[in-house]
């Protein structure tokens, strides 16, 4: 086959063979920030929405080349047990490694996003778009976060990859399209005439202007059937404002706020799902960002539990001062970072707080102050998410609370099997109505 004149030359091709998939209703995922030229062009193709992956492949600290898992946004986690098992990695190794990629995937998140929140994959096909695939290492950790956020078809579509890496790429995916397919291992620019590198203004610009002809879904839908305020709220902390939604169903008088972990915000799909269930069984929540963009930018803020758990109770005494919300109990739901943020703010005595559950979190991380807590604590973790089970045990040794540790079986760190995520809401739900009770009367 002739050589692409550019990446959007080699989009418009590309787009020629997959105009069979325009009636699937896909979703384009390019991978920045050379596949986005070639995925705009798909999505104009297709009128398709466009959106970009963000991908960081967690390297063996010995052996970088060798991934033993990946990272994406919203706290997404891939994690390959059997190569952390053969290379023997520690907890702590394994989350050095992850803390060091974060810094680096979240930076690329606020360059390239702008505030704007990833779109929903959930049940979707999704097509991701690069502009060549040399390894496969970033595109096999792509196909598997596109899997953890809920895409119900993962296609991969790229112009040139070799033939041994697309054979190695085949079980990742429903479906590989590539045009050019050599036998040799090549470098990929050497199939394009020009192949200059795509500078982060381009990406930005491309996805501004997709976004604008393009009626993006939003991440995630609210329960129609929940009578109830409804709204987005700002909260100003030490001068700082910070964005939120609180949903209070009817005479609610028990109140969840949501403390989300590093990478995270008040967008978090799987935060909104819970949130969702637990609104129709009549529990009011509050989902927020527990630091400004600018903050964001600051990386010791995001890990900073101390500062976190700071902003969770200013956050718990703005919400009291609501009209709904006196006379109310309160709890606190957290995942990842924000689990320690909760319990830290929860060992405050002026906190109140009546319940807390923990999802996939780092409870360990609140340290000596977990035998403070007096609030009943759930910690919520999937049966084949080893590191975080581990640490979730040290730390409910450390509690003196009413505490529990509950095991999904069969479910991984974020919850995205089948079930999984509906297990954790029931849970949620079910802790939170008996110890917000009388206040709460359940509706499941």
């Amino acid at each position: 086959m002739e050589r692409f004149r550019d990446r959007s030359d080699a989009g418009r091709r590309l787009a020629r063979v997959l105009m069979e998939l325009k009636n699937s209703d896909p979703l384009i995922l390019a991978l920045p920030r050379g596949g986005v030229p070639v995925a705009y062009e798909v999505a104009v193709a297709l009128c398709a929405p466009l959106d970009i992956l963000i991908v960081r492949k967690l390297g063996v600290p010995f052996q970088p080349e060798l991934a033993m898992g990946a990272i994406g946004e919203d706290e997404v986690l891939v994690v390959d047990e059997r190569v952390v098992a053969d290379a023997r990695i520690t907890a702590p190794e394994f989350w050095a490694v992850e803390y060091t990629e974060r810094q680096e995937l979240e930076l690329r998140v606020r360059r390239f996003r702008g505030g704007r929140p990833p779109l929903s994959l959930e049940r979707r096909t999704v097509i991701i778009v690069d502009d060549g695939i040399a390894t496969g290492s970033t595109a096999r950790a792509a196909c598997q976060l596109a899997r953890a956020r809920g895409a119900q078809r993962v296609i991969l579509a790229v112009p040139v990859a070799s033939a041994t890496t697309l054979e190695q790429l085949r079980p990742e995916v429903d479906e590989l399209v590539c045009l050019k397919s050599p036998r040799w291992a090549g470098s990929v620019g050497q199939s394009y005439d020009e192949f200059s590198q795509v500078s982060d203004e381009q990406v930005v610009a491309l996805l501004s202007h997709a976004a604008q002809h393009e009626a993006l879904p939003t991440t995630a839908a609210r329960s129609p059937s929940v009578d109830c305020r409804d709204d987005e709220v700002t909260i100003e902390v030490d001068g700082i404002p910070l964005s939120g939604h609180l949903t209070v169903p009817e005479a609610s008088k028990a109140f969840v706020l949501f403390a989300h972990g590093s990478g995270s915000s008040r967008h978090s799909p799987r935060n909104r799902f819970v949130a969702t269930t637990l609104n129709g069984r009549g529990l009011a929540t509050l989902l927020f960002d527990l630091l400004s963009h600018d903050e964001e930018a600051e990386r010791s803020n995001v890990f900073d539990i101390d500062l976190l758990a700071q902003r969770l109770l200013a956050a718990t005494h703005w919400l009291r001062g609501e009209a709904e919300a006196e006379g109310a109990r309160f709890g606190y739901f957290g995942a990842s970072t924000g689990a320690a943020a909760a319990l830290v703010a929860a060992a405050e005595p002026a906190a109140g707080i009546d319940a807390i559950v923990s999802r996939g979190g780092r409870p360990d991380l609140a340290g000596s102050r977990l035998a403070a807590v007096r609030a009943p604590t759930l910690l919520l973790v999937g049966g084949h998410d080893p590191v975080v089970l581990e640490l979730s045990r040290r730390a409910q040794a450390a509690l003196t609370c009413e505490n529990r540790l509950a095991i999904v079986p069969g479910a991984t760190h974020l919850f995205e099997e089948p079930g999984a995520l509906e297990a954790v809401a029931a849970q949620a739900g079910d802790w939170f109505t008996r110890y917000l009770a009388p206040l709460v009367e359940a509706r499941s």
